[in-house]
């Protein structure tokens, strides 16, 4: 139960849900009674007391006008159970069992007379059934329904149907609110000053958490206005300037953020960008840096320069299908960023033509000790960031790469870490094998003795933080203030990020991107989804753009890697040799749309049925749509 309520604030309601891949576009049912307010205004109707505090709280004063104000399925009104419909589906027994039962069904009306009908008052079950209404399309009142929770129940919990792990309602709720008012723009519906943060809740125990609320309030605008940006940045004051070589940040007096390259305005669309070979794994040693194949031993590099699209899927190189090469691929792409990790085999002259032919800058990541990569701590024990000798190892790891290529025209910035604040008792297939959780101080004063050094050494490029979601950014914003940016792996469900743009802005103000996002393109029991993981990309790139600076979001997304290029076809290879197979079996939940994880099917390519290797690519649905989405940007 260790990592249950770091999960939790991750992603666990999303894990808890099968979420469908399915956009509505109009109500698949219609309610018996919708409520008299489109928006209630609570203060009508009860007193607010505490607002900002961990004593807050709602007290009713008229709950029959409420409950009119509020519509059937919203607390305190209870009229569902004279809804037609609701006893014509208990006169015909399709409301019978557990409502955990009536969760991930595709009949979203059942649920929602199931989950609004149990008489049970509280959180949990006003949340499912705000989900069943945001799932039918009646998106108004799933936010009437949200936003009860955040009134009243803001800091109940909710554990999972087998117990294995616990959330909160509230700060889940609120997450639901912005996706779907960003999403929705003709709802003409915003939340404005909400806030919920759960203090102390990176650990198991909820009985030293303290959740601080402010309801904020709901309230109309002109949908039109989204049409247009919110703040004309050339009329705004610079606050200040992170930075002052060839890349650089600047925020604005209304806290949005930048990123420049050689003073010109760059937003990263970016790829994390690790192509393998089938066949091969780091298993067995024989996984080898893409720059280094030549299988065809004709003198040029296979996968930069010699990949070509198998267009008609059948994994054979027909006449038609031309050489294109990689590189080309992601130009075409809109792609001006690719993620890589540093290894002392990388060759600069292939980043070099990358760049200078085909416009794409790198972004650097050094594990400093994640996987104890660079650390020389033991796979059993994991990095310490308490060892001094651990610790001086990565520093001249870290030195080594920056002499190497602080110089270079493709450098964009440098990341540090790759999830090394995920919990170190955690053992699933992403398990990163470091103490920075439980040491959370200590890492943040290596994280920024490690980022001023590389300021000291390297004046032209700024330094990020590999962080797992928005943990430890306290401990960050106390004790490693060297830090530009923050790069966040996310994998929040297909409806966006949610409260992650607020959170930070409220906890480490930086400029975020997101370093990892994405989805597979794999369904549980039904084979290769390409519609899926097209329909969670678009929601998630939309809500990076929408809260960059000068637009109607927080304005401190400075860009988003997805997640990533290719499948890698040895992730889940259990022999650890040739013998690969595209293995279609999930290795944990996750808030993909069956609700898990194919860790070898993340890829906006496909590498066909693995036979010709590693030239061929099947482009996939999601790379057609980042090539329309980001070169029409």
């Amino acid at each position: 139960m260790k990592f249950t309520k770091t999960l939790s604030a991750i992603t666990a309601v999303s894990i808890l849900l099968i979420y469908t891949s399915t956009l509505t576009s109009s109500p698949l049912f219609r309610l018996c009674n919708e409520g008299t307010e489109d928006i209630v205004d609570y203060a009508k109707y009860g007193e607010f007391t505490d607002m900002g505090t961990p004593e807050y709280h709602y007290r009713i004063i008229n709950p029959d006008k409420l409950s009119n104000a509020s519509g059937e399925g919203i607390y305190p009104n209870k009229t569902v159970l004279n809804d037609p419909d609701y006893k014509r589906l208990t006169k015909d027994k399709k409301l019978e069992g557990s409502p955990w039962d009536y969760v991930a069904g595709p009949d979203y009306k059942v649920n929602f007379y199931k989950w609004a009908s149990i008489p049970v008052d509280d959180g949990t079950k006003l949340f499912f059934t705000a989900l069943a209404l945001k799932e039918a399309g009646l998106y108004r009142h799933a936010i009437k329904a949200y936003y009860a929770i955040i009134v009243h129940f803001p800091k109940d919990t909710c554990w999972s149907k087998d117990g294995s792990f616990v959330w909160y309602i509230g700060p889940a709720a609120m997450n639901e609110i912005i996706n779907l008012t960003r999403s929705h723009p003709e709802l003409g519906i915003e939340l404005l000053d909400a806030k919920i943060a759960v203090i102390n809740g990176d650990d198991a125990d909820l009985g030293n958490d303290q959740v601080i609320v402010n309801p904020g309030k709901l309230q109309h605008f002109s949908p039109e206005s989204r049409n247009i940006p919110k703040y004309d940045l050339n009329m705004t004051a610079i606050k200040q300037h992170r930075g002052s070589g060839k890349v650089r940040f600047i925020q604005y007096s209304n806290l949005a953020w930048q990123l420049l390259v050689d003073d010109k305005i760059f937003f990263i669309r970016g790829v994390t960008y690790t192509p393998s070979p089938v066949g091969l794994s780091p298993k067995n040693t024989s996984l080898n840096n893409w720059m280094t194949y030549d299988s065809d031993k004709n003198g040029i590099l296979d996968i930069p320069y010699e990949t070509w699209i198998d267009l008609n899927k059948n994994s054979k190189k027909d006449a038609s299908e031309e050489v294109i090469g990689d590189f080309q691929l992601l130009k075409n792409m809109g792609c001006n960023t690719i993620r890589i990790f540093y290894d002392e085999t990388i060759d600069k002259k292939i980043l070099r033509d990358m760049h200078d032919n085909y416009g794409i800058h790198v972004a650097m990541c050094n594990f400093i000790g994640a996987y104890t990569v660079g650390s020389g701590a033991s796979w059993e024990k994991g990095t310490d960031y308490t060892d001094p000798s651990q610790k001086q190892r990565m520093k001249e790891n870290v030195t080594k790469m920056i002499n190497e290529h602080k110089n270079e025209s493709y450098m964009l910035m440098w990341i540090l870490g790759n999830e090394n604040n995920l919990p170190a008792d955690y053992t699933g297939i992403n398990a990163t094998r470091t103490n920075a959780a439980k040491y959370p101080e200590e890492y943040a004063i290596f994280l920024n003795d490690t980022a001023k050094m590389i300021h000291e050494l390297d004046p032209n490029h700024p330094v990020a933080v590999g962080n797992l979601e928005t943990k430890h950014l306290d401990y960050y914003a106390k004790y490693a203030p060297e830090i530009d940016a923050l790069g966040i792996n996310s994998y929040r469900g297909k409806d966006g990020f949610g409260r992650l743009w607020q959170e930070v802005r409220d906890t480490f103000d930086r400029p975020i991107f997101l370093k990892e996002f994405g989805c597979d393109a794999y369904y549980e029991n039904k084979g290769e989804d390409e519609d899926s993981q097209a329909i969670y990309h678009k929601n998630c790139w939309e809500d990076i753009y929408y809260n960059r600076a000068g637009w109607w979001g927080e304005g401190n997304s400075i860009g988003g890697i997805v997640f990533e290029w290719l499948d890698e076809w040895w992730k889940d290879n259990q022999a650890g040799d040739s013998s690969f197979k595209h293995q279609t079996a999930s290795q944990c939940d996750m808030a993909f749309p069956d609700g898990r994880s194919h860790e070898e099917w993340f890829g906006v390519c496909s590498q066909g049925n693995g036979s010709k290797s590693p030239f061929l690519r099947q482009l996939r649905k999601t790379y057609y749509l980042y090539k329309k989405m980001w070169n029409n940007a």
